[in-house]
């Protein structure tokens, strides 16, 4: 992040969004090797795989000032996963685009953290960064993130649900569901 940004790190009372440390990379590595956290990914990363994902964040953040941040609860973790901006690499109907995501080891499921870290992103997104639109996907079957994408205020047309195309054809995770919101979709803080 850069530190001439006095939007960063981005802050609520529980929770911090901020750079990468060294430090983080175990607890990543264990959550992508986490078959209830990868369930709706193609597939768990090795240790080797996940320090390389994480390079890869870092580099993009470096590079765009945005995208997926560590997370940090307040008294409880110092790092429970990513959430954050970043820019998919793959063509669809609705790209070029800036996508908000996130990706939490399990403990720390159902504590409301993915939608209040979320939030964070989104008012960066569309307050500093001045995105007119920020979209949202998931594969249609992951119900606990299309409900933080609900919570959040996006808002789901069929019409825009693709079949994702680094996935091959039969793929089951291939079918996906996008979400979106502009600035005025926001719910109140």
């Amino acid at each position: 992040m850069s530190q001439s940004d006095p939007w960063l790190p981005l802050e609520s009372p529980r929770l911090l969004l901020r750079d990468w440390r060294d430090e983080d990379l175990p607890a990543f590595a264990a959550l992508n090797a986490d078959p209830r956290v990868m369930a709706f990914l193609p597939a768990r990363l090795d240790r080797a795989q996940s320090d390389a994902l994480a390079a890869r964040i870092r580099a993009q953040i470096r590079e765009r000032g945005f995208g997926w941040w560590a997370l940090e609860v307040a008294g409880v973790a110092p790092f429970v996963g990513f959430v954050g901006l970043s820019v998919p690499q793959f063509q669809a109907h609705f790209t070029p685009c800036v996508e908000i995501s996130w990706r939490l080891a399990a403990e720390h499921w159902g504590r409301g953290y993915a939608t209040e870290a979320a939030r964070l992103a989104l008012t960066y997104g569309f307050d500093r960064l001045g995105l007119s639109e920020i979209v949202s996907f998931t594969t249609r079957a992951n119900q606990r993130s299309r409900a933080v994408m609900a919570r959040l205020g996006l808002r789901h047309d069929p019409a825009d649900d693709f079949d994702h195309p680094s996935l091959p054809p039969g793929h089951p995770l291939r079918p996906h569901v996008l979400y979106r919101a502009s600035p005025r979709d926001r719910p109140a803080r």
